[in-house]
């Protein structure tokens, strides 16, 4: 009877009123578990092979790996405050590293406007073009 009040969804009523609702939760509970289990790395699911509950093993990860919010952050705003165009060949090589550093920042909840960009990229132009950044 304890385990019972263990389930995150009611369990099934003997009169079937709650049998839509009960499958429902059951079949999403079931969706995300299988989710879980095709997309993590062969070790990871023989360690948590045990772990039958989504939300347990959702905790467990984030338990597991959120510290790396420590190590990414400072590294993508120190890539951000040196970001320069003519560190790179092409325009298109720039583009893609500031994407992945703006979405690095905004993963950890820091805000990068289009503005921001524009700024960072006519900041960083040559001095002897000055005229295309204005």
């Amino acid at each position: 009877m304890s385990n019972l009040a263990k389930l995150e969804f009611a369990a099934l009523d003997i009169s079937r009123k709650n049998y839509l609702s009960w499958i429902l939760d059951a079949e999403d509970k079931a969706k995300a578990m299988i989710f879980f289990r095709r997309h993590l790395y062969e070790g990871l699911k023989i360690e948590y092979l045990t772990v039958k509950d989504p939300s347990v093993l959702w905790k467990n990860l984030k338990v597991r790996y959120d510290h790396q919010k420590i190590v990414i952050l400072p590294k993508a705003r120190y890539d951000w405050m040196h970001l320069r165009l003519q560190d790179f060949k092409t325009v298109s090589e720039y583009n893609f590293a500031m994407f992945r550093i703006t979405s690095q920042l905004t993963l950890y909840g820091e805000r990068i406007t289009d503005e921001d960009m524009l700024v960072k990229t006519f900041s960083t132009f040559h001095a002897t073009n000055l005229l295309l950044q204005q």
